[in-house]
């Protein structure tokens, strides 16, 4: 599990507040995530996770002292693009991005909770199926649905999946699956707060893509 436990999210303060830096530094390992998904396919998802991190930073950047959480962010582009926002900036790249990170969060805790095909235990196709459809399928067109349903046909094995997450070192499925839990813990605290503050400011969008 040391993919996920070396690079933690950090515990959020009491006003659920998100620091920008810190937040850059932990999902920035994210996208290696889908490499243990094994299909290119999945490929398409993480090439739009790394790119919206990127739109995000590349905003942070030019004035770190401004933009110190993330909602600084949004609010300052708020202000800035008017009837724009917000469907433009680092808004939007992390209204994508919250969404394949919820994507993430959904796939591991439903491993963590034992979800499973008793037909085919050791495939992971009911947990990601569980994970698309509340996080992505209804922000997703036809074409993009039928993509995912390609990725889905070549998950990887659960023990394979679960090895990959540990990088290939060989852990008993239980201590794989505590580590999964411990890690949910702020990140999902993380993912639950950015959610929650699209929510308070009107930043979400619904349309398809």
């Amino acid at each position: 599990m040391a993919l996920l436990l070396d690079n933690q999210f950090r515990e959020l303060p009491p006003d659920k507040s998100v620091d920008t830096k810190l937040f850059l530094e932990a999902v920035s390992h994210i996208p290696l995530f889908f490499d243990c998904l094994g299909s290119k396919v999945f490929s398409i998802i993480k090439s739009d996770i790394n790119g919206n991190i990127m739109k995000i930073k590349a905003v942070y950047v030019q004035d770190p002292a401004k933009y110190v959480t993330l909602q600084h962010i949004l609010e300052a582009e708020r202000e800035a693009h008017g009837a724009e926002w917000p469907k433009v900036g680092a808004t939007l790249a992390l209204m994508w991005l919250k969404r394949g990170l919820r994507f993430i969060q959904i796939l591991l805790q439903s491993l963590a909770d034992g979800d499973r095909d008793e037909n085919n235990p050791n495939l992971i196709r009911v947990n990601i199926t569980k994970a698309y459809e509340q996080a992505l399928k209804k922000y997703h067109g036809w074409i993009v649905q039928k993509i995912f349903n390609a990725a889905l046909l070549a998950a990887p094995y659960r023990s394979n999946f679960l090895k990959a997450l540990s990088k290939g070192e060989e852990v008993k499925e239980e201590d794989c699956l505590a580590n999964v839990r411990q890690f949910l813990l702020n990140y999902t605290a993380t993912v639950d707060a950015i959610y929650e503050m699209f929510t308070n400011l009107n930043a979400e969008l619904d349309y398809t893509v």
